[in-house]
Protein backbone atom coordinates (compact mmCIF):
# COMPACT_ATOMS: atom_id res chain seq x y z
CA UNK A 1 0.00 0.00 0.00
CA UNK A 2 2.99 2.31 0.52
CA UNK A 3 4.35 2.35 -2.81
CA UNK A 4 0.46 2.92 -4.31
CA UNK A 5 0.37 5.58 -1.90
CA UNK A 6 3.55 7.46 -3.06
CA UNK A 7 2.69 6.73 -7.05
CA UNK A 8 -0.63 8.57 -6.41
CA UNK A 9 1.18 11.18 -4.86
CA UNK A 10 3.68 11.68 -7.04
CA UNK A 11 0.90 12.19 -9.59
CA UNK A 12 -0.84 14.47 -7.83
CA UNK A 13 2.39 16.50 -7.42
CA UNK A 14 2.55 16.38 -11.29
CA UNK A 15 -1.02 17.35 -12.06
CA UNK A 16 -0.42 20.38 -9.70
CA UNK A 17 2.84 21.48 -10.50
CA UNK A 18 1.49 21.42 -14.52
CA UNK A 19 -1.71 23.77 -13.25
CA UNK A 20 0.74 25.74 -11.11
CA UNK A 21 3.07 25.97 -14.46
CA UNK A 22 0.26 26.85 -16.74
CA UNK A 23 -1.34 29.89 -15.10
CA UNK A 24 1.99 31.67 -15.55
CA UNK A 25 3.09 30.46 -19.29
CA UNK A 26 0.27 28.57 -21.42
CA UNK A 27 1.75 25.61 -23.19
CA UNK A 28 2.65 25.19 -26.67
CA UNK A 29 1.53 22.11 -28.61
CA UNK A 30 3.21 21.49 -32.11
CA UNK A 31 1.85 18.93 -34.86
CA UNK A 32 4.45 18.86 -36.84
CA UNK A 33 4.73 17.19 -40.13
CA UNK A 34 7.84 14.82 -40.46
CA UNK A 35 7.07 13.36 -43.46
CA UNK A 36 8.55 16.42 -45.03
CA UNK A 37 12.69 16.68 -45.80
CA UNK A 38 12.53 19.21 -43.20
CA UNK A 39 9.86 19.10 -40.52
CA UNK A 40 6.85 21.95 -40.70
CA UNK A 41 4.42 22.91 -38.22
CA UNK A 42 1.67 22.22 -39.50
CA UNK A 43 -1.09 23.17 -36.64
CA UNK A 44 -0.25 24.58 -33.34
CA UNK A 45 -2.52 25.28 -30.11
CA UNK A 46 -1.98 26.65 -26.74
CA UNK A 47 -3.07 25.32 -23.80
CA UNK A 48 -3.85 26.63 -20.36
CA UNK A 49 -6.56 24.52 -18.17
CA UNK A 50 -7.22 28.01 -15.67
CA UNK A 51 -7.24 30.41 -18.90
CA UNK A 52 -9.75 28.30 -21.10
CA UNK A 53 -8.20 25.49 -22.12
CA UNK A 54 -6.80 25.30 -26.00
CA UNK A 55 -6.46 27.94 -28.08
CA UNK A 56 -5.41 27.31 -31.46
CA UNK A 57 -2.45 29.35 -33.23
CA UNK A 58 -2.15 29.21 -36.83
CA UNK A 59 1.32 29.04 -38.17
CA UNK A 60 1.44 31.01 -41.38
CA UNK A 61 -0.07 33.85 -39.09
CA UNK A 62 2.63 33.29 -35.83
CA UNK A 63 5.72 34.98 -36.95
CA UNK A 64 8.76 36.55 -35.23
CA UNK A 65 10.32 40.31 -35.63
CA UNK A 66 12.12 38.93 -38.98
CA UNK A 67 9.12 37.99 -40.71
CA UNK A 68 10.12 33.96 -40.32
CA UNK A 69 6.81 31.92 -39.76
CA UNK A 70 5.90 29.06 -36.94
CA UNK A 71 5.68 26.51 -39.63
CA UNK A 72 9.32 27.20 -40.96
CA UNK A 73 11.16 26.71 -36.98
CA UNK A 74 13.36 23.63 -38.30
CA UNK A 75 14.69 25.87 -41.21
CA UNK A 76 14.93 29.21 -38.97
CA UNK A 77 17.08 27.38 -36.21
CA UNK A 78 18.16 24.10 -37.02
CA UNK A 79 19.44 23.83 -33.71
CA UNK A 80 17.11 24.85 -31.12
CA UNK A 81 13.94 25.08 -33.51
CA UNK A 82 11.59 25.23 -30.18
CA UNK A 83 13.54 28.02 -29.11
CA UNK A 84 12.89 29.61 -32.53
CA UNK A 85 9.28 28.98 -31.40
CA UNK A 86 9.09 30.49 -28.12
CA UNK A 87 10.72 33.29 -29.91
CA UNK A 88 7.94 33.59 -32.70
CA UNK A 89 4.86 33.20 -30.01
CA UNK A 90 6.22 35.83 -27.51
CA UNK A 91 6.30 38.32 -30.37
CA UNK A 92 2.81 37.52 -32.03
CA UNK A 93 1.03 36.28 -28.80
CA UNK A 94 2.85 38.56 -26.34
CA UNK A 95 2.81 35.06 -24.20
CA UNK A 96 5.81 33.26 -23.87
CA UNK A 97 5.71 28.84 -23.08
CA UNK A 98 8.60 27.61 -21.58
CA UNK A 99 6.82 24.05 -21.78
CA UNK A 100 6.33 23.17 -25.39
CA UNK A 101 5.02 19.21 -26.44
CA UNK A 102 5.52 17.98 -30.31
CA UNK A 103 3.28 15.43 -31.58
CA UNK A 104 3.78 14.35 -35.13
CA UNK A 105 1.39 12.74 -37.36
CA UNK A 106 1.47 8.89 -36.09
CA UNK A 107 0.77 9.98 -32.73
CA UNK A 108 -1.98 12.17 -33.82
CA UNK A 109 -3.65 9.32 -36.04
CA UNK A 110 -2.82 6.71 -33.28
CA UNK A 111 -4.62 8.92 -30.93
CA UNK A 112 -7.65 10.50 -32.77
CA UNK A 113 -8.04 7.58 -35.50
CA UNK A 114 -6.31 6.83 -39.12
CA UNK A 115 -7.23 9.86 -41.69
CA UNK A 116 -7.18 12.16 -39.10
CA UNK A 117 -4.06 14.22 -40.97
CA UNK A 118 -6.40 13.95 -44.69
CA UNK A 119 -9.68 15.05 -42.57
CA UNK A 120 -7.94 18.34 -41.81
CA UNK A 121 -6.39 19.02 -44.40
CA UNK A 122 -10.14 18.75 -46.33
CA UNK A 123 -11.54 20.21 -44.80
CA UNK A 124 -8.86 22.84 -44.43
CA UNK A 125 -8.52 23.28 -48.53
CA UNK A 126 -11.78 21.48 -49.88
CA UNK A 127 -14.40 22.43 -47.42
CA UNK A 128 -14.56 26.22 -47.26
CA UNK A 129 -12.48 26.52 -43.74
CA UNK A 130 -9.41 27.93 -45.77
CA UNK A 131 -7.23 28.91 -42.80
CA UNK A 132 -8.42 32.26 -42.59
CA UNK A 133 -8.43 33.86 -38.90
CA UNK A 134 -10.68 37.08 -39.65
CA UNK A 135 -13.35 37.14 -37.72
CA UNK A 136 -16.79 35.00 -38.83
CA UNK A 137 -15.11 33.21 -41.29
CA UNK A 138 -13.86 29.25 -40.82
CA UNK A 139 -10.27 28.97 -39.71
CA UNK A 140 -7.40 25.97 -39.70
CA UNK A 141 -8.61 25.44 -36.12
CA UNK A 142 -12.10 25.04 -37.18
CA UNK A 143 -11.00 22.05 -39.66
CA UNK A 144 -9.13 20.79 -37.02
CA UNK A 145 -12.07 20.66 -34.53
CA UNK A 146 -14.67 19.37 -36.99
CA UNK A 147 -11.58 16.41 -38.46
CA UNK A 148 -11.20 15.49 -34.21
CA UNK A 149 -14.62 15.68 -33.51
CA UNK A 150 -15.35 13.03 -36.16
CA UNK A 151 -12.73 11.11 -35.28
CA UNK A 152 -13.24 8.90 -32.28
CA UNK A 153 -10.36 9.70 -28.68
CA UNK A 154 -8.13 7.08 -27.42
CA UNK A 155 -6.67 8.43 -24.62
CA UNK A 156 -4.65 4.64 -24.10
CA UNK A 157 -2.47 5.70 -27.01
CA UNK A 158 -0.96 8.74 -25.44
CA UNK A 159 1.69 6.82 -23.04
CA UNK A 160 2.42 4.18 -26.03
CA UNK A 161 2.82 7.06 -28.51
CA UNK A 162 5.16 9.03 -25.43
CA UNK A 163 7.59 5.62 -25.54
CA UNK A 164 7.52 5.55 -29.67
CA UNK A 165 8.98 9.39 -29.26
CA UNK A 166 5.99 10.22 -31.20
CA UNK A 167 4.94 12.92 -28.48
CA UNK A 168 8.11 14.37 -27.11
CA UNK A 169 8.23 17.88 -24.61
CA UNK A 170 10.55 20.86 -24.20
CA UNK A 171 11.36 22.86 -21.88
CA UNK A 172 12.29 26.40 -23.88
Amino acid sequence: MKTSSKILGVIVLIVVALLIFTTVSPILILAEDTTEGTPGVDMAASFSPLAGGFSWVYPGSSYNANGETLHNIHLIDPDNPYGAAREIISYTYSYTPHLIVSVNEQAAEAIFGLGLVDNIRANDAYNGYGGSNVQGTMSRGDAVSTAMAGGTFNPFEIPVQLLMGNIKFYVV
